[in-house]
């Protein structure tokens, strides 16, 4: 935000959901241009694994929403997905866009000078944890030094995971509501960070987590006005479908 701007958050606190999901197809590299073109810092995006093992860059555990195709990824190749139109659903300009995999979403990245958050789900197809986790540091060892990684997931065990193997990661638990014991959930992984659905927030939860040094960000929020009350309590950025309401 420029100085004057009203208060929220610092540029590189903005996070562009999925890319910029509101004016491009939901995590495909024109999402992430779009985000950068936008002035964003950082991008979130999902993880998941080809039926050959694959990691690629998708929300669902199906391609049926976000692709021309169908099918569960527990039944399709990388070479099945990378062939699928991942644009035309949202609007027929985005025809030539495709499932990116995370390597090459991280390639682009440090092309375009953007940071990941990475999202990791375990879907029911995955063989093991330790199969989806290792491909995930894999592809981040690859990345360009420039570019900096988070981890977040809805499961603490993912989370603990890889910060086994890239304790030097920022991790951060999502939640829709944070549970009553959200500091001994936290402290386990050990995550130093919370995302939290923008409406289960409170001055309450923001000013306790602040007093642990925990760093908490608001997801998907698309209007700036139901953040205001938030920012100087100690909310500390915004994860959006659109960086550029936040970033004016």
């Amino acid at each position: 935000m420029t100085s004057s701007a009203a208060i929220g958050p610092s540029r590189d606190q903005v996070q562009a959901h999925r890319g910029t999901s509101a004016l491009a197809p939901e995590n495909t590299l024109a999402a992430f241009r779009k985000a950068a073109e936008q002035g964003a810092k950082w991008v979130e995006l999902d993880v998941a694994l080809s039926a050959d093992g694959a990691l690629v860059v998708i929300h669902d555990d199906t391609v049926d929403r976000t692709t021309a195709g169908s099918g569960s990824l527990g039944t399709l190749s990388h070479a099945d997905i990378a062939a699928l139109d991942a644009g035309s659903w949202f609007d027929p300009q985005f025809a030539a866009e495709r499932v990116p995999t995370l390597s090459q979403t991280l390639s682009a990245l440090g092309e375009l000078g953007l940071n990941a958050n990475v999202e990791i789900k375990q879907h029911p197809h995955h063989r093991s944890l330790e199969q989806l986790v290792d491909a995930v540091q894999t592809a981040i060892k690859a990345r360009a030094s420039h570019t900096e990684v988070m981890i977040s997931s809805f499961d603490p065990q993912a989370l603990r995971a890889m910060h086994l193997r890239q304790p030097e990661l920022e991790m951060a638990i999502l939640w829709g509501r944070p549970p009553e014991d959200w500091e001994a959930q936290l402290a386990s992984v050990p995550a130093s960070a919370m995302h939290v659905h923008y409406k289960a927030l409170s001055i309450g939860l923001l000013e306790e987590a602040g007093k642990n040094g925990i760093k908490v960000r608001a997801w998907t929020c698309n209007n700036p006005t139901q953040l205001i009350s938030f920012w100087d309590a100690g909310l500390t950025g915004v994860i959006t479908d659109n960086p550029a309401l936040f970033l004016k």
